[in-house]
């Protein structure tokens, strides 16, 4: 492959890349604990928004709702991460890309 192609292909890819990227910028997943707590995350892992419960919301009580709050982050950012390897894992050869 001579060094013209190879650049081709590089910009290409970069092109290819940078759409995925748009893509996951625009594409959700929820994360749940529960019927409790419901977090809405961009393919970035960009929170987009939480939902509680009412019930759950109790003054005496406040930790139980933050480890559901945490819960359901760690979910949604699983998918989110799940959905960046599977659009970018076809591009990237399999690779694990950091901070993907």
């Amino acid at each position: 492959m001579n060094p013209r192609q190879l650049e081709q292909m590089a910009r290409q890819m970069q092109k290819e890349m940078m759409r995925i990227q748009e893509e996951l910028a625009h594409t959700t997943v929820e994360g749940a604990a529960g019927s409790y707590v419901t977090v809405t995350m961009n393919g970035h892992r960009e929170i987009q928004s939480i939902k509680i419960a009412p019930e759950v919301v109790d003054p005496d009580d406040v930790e139980t709702l933050q480890d559901l709050i945490v819960a359901a982050i760690t979910d949604a950012s699983k998918k989110a991460q799940e959905l960046a390897e599977q659009r970018l894992g076809p591009l990237a050869g399999g690779m694990k890309l950091p901070g993907f």
